[in-house]
């Protein structure tokens, strides 16, 4: 495993709690959540703009016809992700919110796993079921859902 990526990939999760609460913050200082999220948005928009194009991209518009209509659902799922969480941080807490994420995210990756799609399959195994139950039990540990709120 190249110990690079690992440590850029823990070095982004580490940032997502913190989007998500400059994002709530900036949703109360102005006109709420989704008004930060967009905001949101439009500086990565920007940022991710200037970025490309510093790479000097080669860029044919006819090949994004050759795109099938689900290529763009992408967008659709960071704009959910990144509303729903400006909504919920201030709600559920940082630690809350994103270790519900991860477990959500194992989840649905071991499914798609699984079932290979859109990439080679890779069947569940004993072993992953072990790891996904342990992260579901320690976002449950953080989540605390069996006290009452503020306990």
């Amino acid at each position: 495993m190249n110990a690079t990526g690992v440590a850029l990939a823990l070095f982004i999760g580490m940032l997502l709690p913190l989007q998500a609460l400059i994002n709530a913050s900036l949703g109360k200082q102005t006109f709420g959540p989704v008004f930060a999220s967009l905001a949101s948005f439009m500086v990565g928009t920007l940022v991710l703009l200037a970025w490309w194009l510093l790479t000097r991209p080669v860029f044919v518009p006819a090949a994004l016809a050759k795109v099938p209509w689900w290529a763009w659902a992408g967008g659709v799922i960071g704009a959910v992700f990144v509303a729903s969480a400006t909504l919920l941080v201030p709600r559920l807490g940082a630690a809350s919110l994103i270790c519900l994420v991860v477990a959500g995210q194992l989840v649905g990756s071991v499914v798609l796993d699984h079932f290979g799609v859109l990439h080679a399959r890779q069947p569940v195994d004993a072993l992953r079921v072990v790891g996904l139950l342990m992260v579901v039990a320690g976002a449950l540990l953080v989540v605390k859902p069996w006290q009452p709120a503020g306990g």
